[in-house]
């Protein structure tokens, strides 16, 4: 399947798009976030976590690496930009195959330790508030998410 496309042009749209991508996701999930610095990682997660019922504020891990939210499903959002040692065993496993979604930020950082299917999610400047966000899915689960959410 080719990268699917879409266009924001505010925050607001961006936590929109990634509340709806949420209500279609279920156990195990595993969302890969790219993007430079600045371009949404953190905004896309915030309405990731809304539309998952995550009531808790939600920011970036950067110096916890993990932080997990109760919602209903287990968000668990990770940010491995500082990690020292891509190949340190710190049980991402655990939650890759576990009963939660997995968002992982700066995730290219971990690659040998990811799981072989997932949603990658590529979030790009267009302009001060506009943002491209590609969806990249690897699986046929991820496909026919992928294809639900453009419907």
């Amino acid at each position: 399947m080719d990268r699917l496309r879409f266009s924001t042009t505010s925050a607001e749209q961006t936590q929109s798009f990634a509340e709806r991508l949420a209500h279609l996701l279920e156990p195990g999930a595993v969302l890969l976030l790219e993007g430079d610095l600045g371009a949404g990682k953190t905004t896309f997660t915030q309405g990731l976590a809304k539309g998952l019922g995550v009531k808790r504020n939600v920011n970036s891990p950067t110096f916890t690496i993990i932080k997990e939210y109760k919602g209903r499903l287990p968000l668990y959002h990770m940010d491995v930009y500082r990690l020292t040692d891509a190949d340190e065993d710190l049980g991402f496993d655990e939650y890759f195959y576990g009963e939660g979604v997995c968002v992982v930020e700066w995730a290219h950082l971990i690659e040998q330790q990811l799981p072989e299917h997932y949603l990658k999610i590529v979030i790009s400047h267009k302009g001060e508030n506009d943002r491209e966000i590609a969806l990249e899915p690897k699986g046929e689960r991820y496909v026919s998410l992928s294809k639900e959410l453009v419907k």
